[in-house]
C-alpha cells in the first residue's frame, strides 16, 4: 500500500497591513520586516525596539512573581543555618537546566546540597514517595524543586511530617488547590498577559535566584535559561524572549565546558548558534539521556569545570542520540504501518495508536512527526503490560491537557502542558480513549479545518532571496513558539530535479525552476517519501542562513506547495549518489562497527576474512541501501 498523504493544508494569503511609515523608516530593510511586526501588533517605534533588541527591554521584577519573597527568606535561612538542601528535578531539558541553574547558584553561596533528577521508566515525573523518603532518611531539611512540583501535596505533606520545609519552582498548570509548602513560586499563579507569565521551569529558577543573589550575580546562568526555552517549546514573548535573546548571546561565547563539548560532536559553530542549533542539536542530545536512561549525568555535563570530564560525559551523549533516533525510526514505520493496514484511524479527530514494542522513552517525538505530517493531535502509546504509557501532541488552538482532562474517565494519571502531554491508563482502555479524546478534540476544533492553516507572509521572486535578505529578516529572531519565522512563498515554480539527502536519504534536495529560467536548492526535510508535484506549482517555503560546502548560503526549507495544474513537465534524472566513507585507519573499527551499525540499521555487512555476527559471505549478498564492508581487523595484525 502506497505511503498515506500529508495533510492538505490551507493557505492564507498575506494580511493586508496598515504600516505606520514611521516604523517602515526606523525598521528600514526589506519591507517584509516592518509588516511582520505589523501584523503582530508592534506598530510604534519603541514597541519595535523592545522585541528586537534586548538593551531597549525593560524585564519584571523577580518580586512580582507570587512567593518569592518567601522563598528568598527560607533559602537565605538554609544559607545562613547551613541547611542541607535537596533540589529535585525532572529529567527532560528544562528539568535538566532548571537542576543545573539552583545547584551552581546555590553552589557559589556555599551551599550544602545535592540534586536528584527521577528516572523516567521507574519514578516517572513528579516527586516519587518511596525515593523521596530514602533521600529524607540521609538528612534533608529543605526540599527544593524545580520544574515539577505543584500537585505534589502528598510529597510536601510527606516532608513536613519529617520537619522538612518545601520550596516549589514550577510552570504547569495549576491544581484546584496548592501544596501546603513553605513557598510555591509558579507564573501560572499571575494573570494572563503578564510578562512573566510563559517562563519556564528554568526561567523560574533563575528568576528565584536572581532575587536571592543579584542580577549581575546571575547573568552567567542565561545560557541554561536559553537552552531550557527552547527545548521546552515555551512561547517566546515578554520577558520570555528577553532571557532568550541573552542567553543565547552568552551561548555564543561558549564558556560553559558542557556546552562546549556538545557543540563539537555536533559540529555546530559556536559563534553562529541559534535556536534552531538548540532544538535540532543540542536538546535531542540532552533529552536523549532522559529518554532512555538516567538524566543525572546531564546535570553533571552542565555543571562541571572540568573539560575532560564534559567530553567524556558528551560522547556518551552520541550513543544516546544514535539510539534514540534508531529506536524513533523504528516506531515512525510501525506507525506509518498501522495507519497503512488501518486508514479508519484517521477518521477520527485525533490519531492514537498503540504498540506492545514501541519504546515509551521516544513516542513523543514520533508524536510530534505525525501531528506534522496528518494535521490531527496525536497519542502514541507504548503497552509493555496491562498498564499503557502514552505522549500525546497538539495542534495550536487544541488545549491537549484540557482535552485529556474530558477524556480523564479513561485515564490513570495525565499531565502536560496545551500542546504536550503525558498520560497513562489501562492498556484495555485505548479503544474508548481514542473515542473520548476525539469527541474533545473534535468539540474543540469546532469546523476548524483538520491540518493547521499555512499563513503566508509575502511573495518573493525567486532572483529576491539572497544572504542579505536572509540577514534581514533574521534581525526577527529568535524565532519559535509565539514567533514563528516568516513563511513566504513564491509562485509559478516547477521542479528542475531532484535526489535523496541524508544519511538514509530521509530528506530531499529539490531544484525548482521559474519561468524565466532561474534555478534554486529547496531542502524538503524528511521530503523523501513524499511524491514531488509533476506540473507547476507555487512553494512555500522558510528562508535562513546556512553553511554550505563551506560557504554560507540563504537556505530555503520546503513547507508546502500549491499545485497549478497537473500538466507534465520534464524533470532531470539525477544520477545515482553514492557515499563512500572510508573507515580503514581508525583507531577503534570495532566501535566504529557497532556505530555504523547504529546509523544503518538495515544495512548488509559483508565479511569473508572473519565471522561477524550478521554478516553474509560473497554468495549471500542481495541489493541493499547501505553496504557495510569488514575487512578483518578483530585482531592485531601480524608483521
Amino acid at each position: 500500500m502506497p505511503r498515506m498523504e500529508r495533510a492538505r493544508r490551507e493557505w492564507r494569503e498575506p494580511a493586508p497591513v496598515d504600516l505606520p511609515g514611521a516604523l517602515a523608516d526606523h525598521v528600514g530593510g526589506h519591507a517584509l520586516v516592518a509588516q511582520y511586526l505589523a501584523r503582530k501588533g508592534i506598530t510604534s517605534v519603541t514597541a519595535a525596539e523592545r522585541f528586537l533588541s534586548p538593551e531597549k527591554y525593560s524585564p519584571a521584577s523577580p518580586s512580582e512573581l507570587p512567593d518569592i519573597d518567601r522563598a528568598v527568606d527560607r533559602l537565605e535561612r538554609a544559607l545562613r543555618d547551613k541547611d542541607r538542601i535537596l533540589i529535585w528535578g525532572d529529567f527532560d531539558v528544562d528539568g535538566q537546566t532548571s537542576t543545573a541553574l539552583l545547584y551552581s547558584a546555590l553552589k557559589r553561596r556555599g551551599a550544602r546540597l545535592r540534586y536528584h533528577v527521577p528516572n523516567r521508566f521507574r519514578e516517572g515525573h513528579g516527586i516519587h514517595p518511596p525515593t523521596l523518603k530514602r533521600h529524607l532518611d540521609g538528612d534533608v531539611d529543605l526540599l527544593l524543586t524545580c520544574d515539577t512540583g505543584v500537585s505534589a501535596h502528598d510529597a510536601v505533606q510527606h516532608a513536613a511530617d519529617r520537619g522538612v520545609d518545601t520550596i516549589i519552582t514550577d510552570h504547569h498548570a495549576l491544581p484546584e488547590t496548592l501544596p501546603e509548602a513553605a513557598a510555591v513560586v509558579n507564573p501560572r499563579r499571575l494573570p494572563a498577559g503578564h510578562p512573566l507569565r510563559e517562563l519556564p521551569g528554568v526561567g523560574v529558577a533563575f528568576k528565584l535566584m536572581e532575587a536571592l543573589n543579584g542580577r549581575a550575580a546571575s547573568d552567567n546562568l542565561l545560557d541554561l535559561v536559553a537552552l531550557g526555552i527552547v527545548a521546552d517549546v515555551m512561547p517566546q514573548v515578554d520577558d520570555t524572549r528577553y532571557l532568550l535573546q541573552r542567553g543565547l548571546a552568552l551561548l555564543r561565547e561558549n564558556r560553559r565546558p558542557g556546552v562546549k563539548a556538545i557543540l563539537e560532536r555536533a559540529d555546530i559553530a559556536a559563534d553562529e548558534l541559534n535556536e534552531g542549533h538548540i532544538g535540532f542539536g543540542i536538546a535531542p542530545r540532552l533529552n536523549a539521556l532522559g529518554r532512555l536512561d538516567d538524566a543525572n549525568p546531564a546535570v553533571e555535563l552542565l555543571t562541571t569545570s572540568d573539560w575532560a570530564r564534559a567530553r567524556i560525559l558528551a560522547n556518551s551523549l552520541e550513543s544516546y542520540n544514535a539510539r534514540r533516533k534508531f529506536l524513533s525510526n523504528q516506531v515512525y514505520e510501525s506507525a506509518i504501518a498501522q495507519i497503512e493496514n488501518e486508514p479508519w484511524l484517521l477518521d477520527y479527530a485525533a490519531l492514537v495508536l498503540s504498540h506492545e514494542d514501541w519504546h515509551s522513552g521516544v513516542i513523543g517525538i514520533v508524536a510530534s512527526r505525525l501531528v506534522e505530517e496528518f494535521g490531527l493531535p496525536a497519542a502514541l502509546i507504548a503497552t509493555p503490560d496491562e498498564t499503557g504509557r502514552g505522549s500525546a501532541r497538539s495542534l495550536e488552538g487544541i488545549d491537549l491537557t484540557a482535552a485529556l482532562g474530558r477524556a480523564s474517565e479513561q485515564l490513570i494519571r495525565f499531565g502536560g502542558h496545551s500542546m504536550a502531554a503525558g498520560f497513562s491508563l489501562p492498556a484495555d482502555k485505548i479503544f474508548q480513549f481514542r473515542r473520548a479524546l476525539s469527541r474533545a478534540v473534535r468539540a474543540m476544533a469546532g469546523d476548524a479545518p483538520a491540518a493547521p492553516a499555512l499563513t503566508l507572509d509575502g511573495y518573493l521572486e525567486l532572483s529576491d532571496i539572497s544572504l542579505a535578505l536572509t540577514a534581514d529578516i533574521e534581525r526577527l529572531a529568535p524565532f519559535g513558539n509565539g514567533n514563528p519565522p516568516l513563511t513566504l512563498a513564491t509562485r509559478n515554480l516547477k521542479v528542475a530535479s531532484g535526489k535523496g539527502l541524508g544519511r538514509r536519504g530521509e530528506h530531499l534536495q529539490v531544484e525548482v525552476e521559474d519561468a524565466g529560467g532561474r534555478r534554486q536548492r529547496v531542502i524538503w526535510w524528511r521530503g523523501a517519501k513524499a511524491d514531488l508535484p509533476s506540473g507547476r506549482f507555487d512553494l512555500a517555503y522558510t528562508l535562513r542562513s546556512s553553511r554550505y560546502k563551506g560557504e554560507r548560503e540563504a537556505l530555503v526549507e520546503w513547507l508546502d506547495c500549491r499545485p497549478l495544474d497537473a500538466a507534465p513537465i520534464d524533470v532531470e534524472a539525477p544520477a545515482p549518489a553514492y557515499e563512500l566513507q572510508d573507515f580503514r585507519h581508525c583507531a577503534e573499527p570495532l566501535n566504529m562497527l557497532a556505530q555504523a551499525r547504529e546509523d544503518y540499521p538495515t544495512a548488509t555487512i559483508w565479511s569473508e576474512v572473519e565471522a561477524i555476527d550478521g554478516a553474509v559471505d560473497r554468495l549471500q549478498l542481495a541489493p541493499s541501501e547501505t553496504l557495510i564492508v569488514w575487512r578483518g581487523t578483530l585482531r592485531p595484525r601480524r608483521h
